[in-house]
C-alpha cells in the first residue's frame, strides 16, 4: 500500500466515523436504533450503493465481528451493577439456557414447516436468531427507566446467552451428522463452567492488581482495565471454555470493584464500545448485497413473526415460570428480546463452513434483524409505559470519581450531583461525613468556592471531598446514602452501602 492509498483510506475511515457520530444524534432524536443507520452506511458504501465497494469476505467479517463483540461485552459488563443484577442472576441464567433451547426448537419448526428450509438450515436459523444482542439491549434499556429486576434480567441474559448460541451454531454448521442433544448439553455446560471460572478469576486478579499498583498516569488505568477484560476472553477461549462469558463476567467484576479513575475508565470503555458497534455494523452492511435480499424478505418476515410472537414469549413463560414474575414484566421481557449484530455475525459461520443454503440463511437473518429491530426498539418505551413499568421517579445516583493520593495516604473524591439526586437542598454540615473526611471545595456554575457548614448544595454542583484512607469507603457510602435518601437518610432506612451507578467510580 502506498502512502497516497493509506491517506485515502484514512480519509474514508474518518468520514465514515463522522457520519456515524451524526447518525447517533439522529437516532437519539428519532428513536430509531442506531444499528440500522450504521448498516445503512455500510450498504450505501457497498457494491449496490453509491460507493460501489465490493466486499464478500465472510471470514474476515466473522473475525472482526468477534473482536467487536468482545469489546461490547466488556463495556456492558463494566456498566452492570452487581446490586441490580444479583437478584436477577437465577432468572437470567435459566432464560439464557432453557429459553434459548425453547426458542431454537420453536423457531426451527416454523422455518421448516412455514418457509420450507431443511432441518439443518432451520436449526441454524433458529439458533442464530435466539441470541439477544448485548449492544442493542445495553443501548436501548439504559435509555428506558425500567424496574431494576427487569433491566437486570435482560442485561444478564444478553451477556450470558451468546455462549450457548455460538456452540449450537457451530455444531449445526459442521459438516456431517449433528451431535446428539445430550452431547450438545454436555459441551455447553462444560464451556460455560470453564468460561465462568476463568472470567471470575481473571476479573478478581485484575481488580486486585489495578487497585494495588499505582500507575504513573491516569490514562493508563482505562487501558489496563480493558486489557484485563480482553485477557479474560483469550484465556477462556484457550482453555476451551466460553470466552464471551469470561469477558462479560471479568468486566462485571472490574466494574463493581473500587478502581482508581473510574469515570475516565467508563468514558474510555463507552467510546470503544461505540467504535466497535460502528465498525461492526458498517462492515456487515458492506458484506450484504441488497439486491439479493428481496427474494428472502418474505421468509424472513415469517420466521421473525414466529420468533417474536411465539418462540420468545413461550421461552420467557417456560423459563420464568418458577420465579412467578408478574405478567407485565414477562410481557415486556418477551418484547425486549432485541436482536442486533450478533445474529448477523453468527450467520457468517455457515457461510465460512460452506453449508448448503448458507447465503439464503444470511439474507433471512439480515432482513429479520433489520425489520424487527425497527419495530421493537422504538416501541419498547411505549410498551413499558402502557404496562406501567416506568421507574422514572427513582433518585439518580451520584457520579463519584476518585483519585488516590499515594504519598498522603488519602483520597480525593470528585462528586457530581445529578438532577434527580436528593442531595439537593442539603447543607454541607448535614452530610454528617465521618471524621477524617471533609468537603473542601464546591464548583457551581463554573465558579468554585470553599463551603461553610451551612452552605446548601444544589443540583449540578461538583464537590471535592478529601478523605483519609481509613474512612474513604465510609465517606463514599454516606454520600451515596444522602444522594438516595436526603438529609434524613440514616433515619429513613436508607443504608450507607454503596449503590454504584453506571457513571460512578471509586478507588480502593
Amino acid at each position: 500500500m502506498t502512502v497516497d492509498q493509506l491517506n485515502q483510506l484514512l480519509l474514508i475511515c474518518s468520514l465514515v466515523l463522522l457520519i456515524a457520530v451524526v447518525a447517533v444524534r439522529i437516532s437519539s432524536r428519532s428513536g430509531l436504533p442506531s444499528l440500522l443507520l450504521y448498516l445503512g452506511i455500510g450498504m450505501a458504501l457497498g457494491q449496490d450503493g453509491i460507493g460501489g465497494f465490493e466486499f464478500d469476505n465472510a471470514e474476515l467479517t466473522q473475525v472482526i465481528g468477534y473482536a467487536a463483540l468482545v469489546v461490547i461485552l466488556a463495556e456492558g459488563g463494566l456498566g452492570t451493577q452487581w446490586k441490580q443484577i444479583r437478584p436477577a442472576l437465577p432468572a437470567a441464567s435459566v432464560l439464557a439456557l432453557v429459553g434459548v433451547g425453547v426458542s431454537v426448537g420453536v423457531t426451527a419448526a416454523g422455518a421448516h414447516y412455514l418457509v420450507g428450509l431443511d432441518w439443518r438450515q432451520s436449526l441454524i436459523v433458529g439458533a442464530v436468531v435466539s441470541s439477544t444482542d448485548a449492544a442493542a439491549v445495553f443501548s436501548v434499556l439504559r435509555r428506558v427507566p425500567l424496574p431494576a429486576r427487569v433491566t437486570g434480567v435482560l442485561e444478564a441474559e444478553s451477556g450470558f446467552n451468546d455462549a450457548p448460541v455460538v456452540i449450537l451454531v457451530v455444531a449445526f454448521s459442521t459438516a456431517g451428522p449433528i451431535d446428539s442433544w445430550y452431547l450438545l448439553l454436555g459441551k455447553i455446560a462444560l464451556q460455560l463452567a470453564i468460561g465462568a471460572a476463568v472470567g471470575l478469576a481473571v476479573g478478581w486478579l485484575g481488580a486486585y492488581g489495578i487497585r494495588h499498583v499505582a500507575l504513573p498516569a491516569s490514562g493508563l488505568y482505562p487501558i489496563a482495565v480493558m486489557a484485563v477484560a480482553v485477557t479474560a476472553y483469550a484465556a477462556g477461549a484457550l482453555a476451551q471454555g466460553s470466552g464471551f462469558l469470561a469477558v462479560y463476567l471479568a468486566a462485571m467484576v472490574l466494574g463493581n470493584s473500587k478502581l482508581p479513575h473510574w469515570a475516565a475508565t467508563r468514558g474510555f470503555a463507552d467510546g470503544l464500545g461505540w467504535l466497535a458497534q460502528i465498525g461492526m455494523f458498517v462492515l456487515l452492511g458492506l458484506l450484504v448485497t441488497p439486491s439479493d435480499l428481496l427474494e428472502d424478505a418474505w421468509p424472513a418476515i415469517v420466521v421473525g413473526l414466529v420468533l417474536t410472537m411465539v418462540a420468545r414469549p413461550v421461552s420467557v413463560l417456560v423459563s420464568l415460570l418458577p420465579f412467578r414474575l408478574p405478567w407485565q414484566e414477562q410481557t415486556l421481557m418477551s418484547w425486549a428480546g432485541l436482536r442486533g449484530a450478533v445474529p448477523i455475525i453468527l450467520a457468517t459461520i455457515p457461510l465460512v463452513t460452506g453449508i448448503e443454503g448458507s447465503g439464503r440463511i444470511f439474507n433471512i437473518v439480515f432482513v429479520l434483524v433489520v425489520v424487527y429491530t425497527l419495530v421493537q426498539g422504538p416501541t419498547l418505551p411505549w410498551l413499558a409505559k402502557a404496562l406501567r413499568l416506568g421507574d422514572s421517579s427513582e433518585a439518580a445516583d451520584l457520579g463519584v470519581e476518585s483519585a488516590p493520593l499515594e504519598r498522603l495516604r488519602g483520597h480525593l473524591l470528585s462528586v457530581a450531583i445529578p438532577a434527580k439526586s436528593r442531595m439537593h437542598g442539603v447543607e454541607v454540615g448535614e452530610l454528617r461525613l465521618p471524621p477524617g473526611a471533609a468537603v473542601t471545595l464546591v464548583v457551581r456554575g463554573g465558579k468554585s468556592f470553599v463551603p461553610l457548614p451551612t452552605t446548601v448544595l444544589m443540583r449540578g454542583d461538583e464537590l471535592l471531598v478529601v478523605a483519609t484512607d481509613p474512612v474513604r469507603d465510609a465517606a463514599e457510602q454516606r454520600l451515596r446514602a444522602v444522594g438516595q435518601g436526603g438529609k434524613l437518610a440514616g433515619w429513613l432506612g436508607t443504608g450507607g452501602r454503596s449503590t454504584r451507578g453506571r457513571d460512578s467510580g471509586t478507588s480502593g
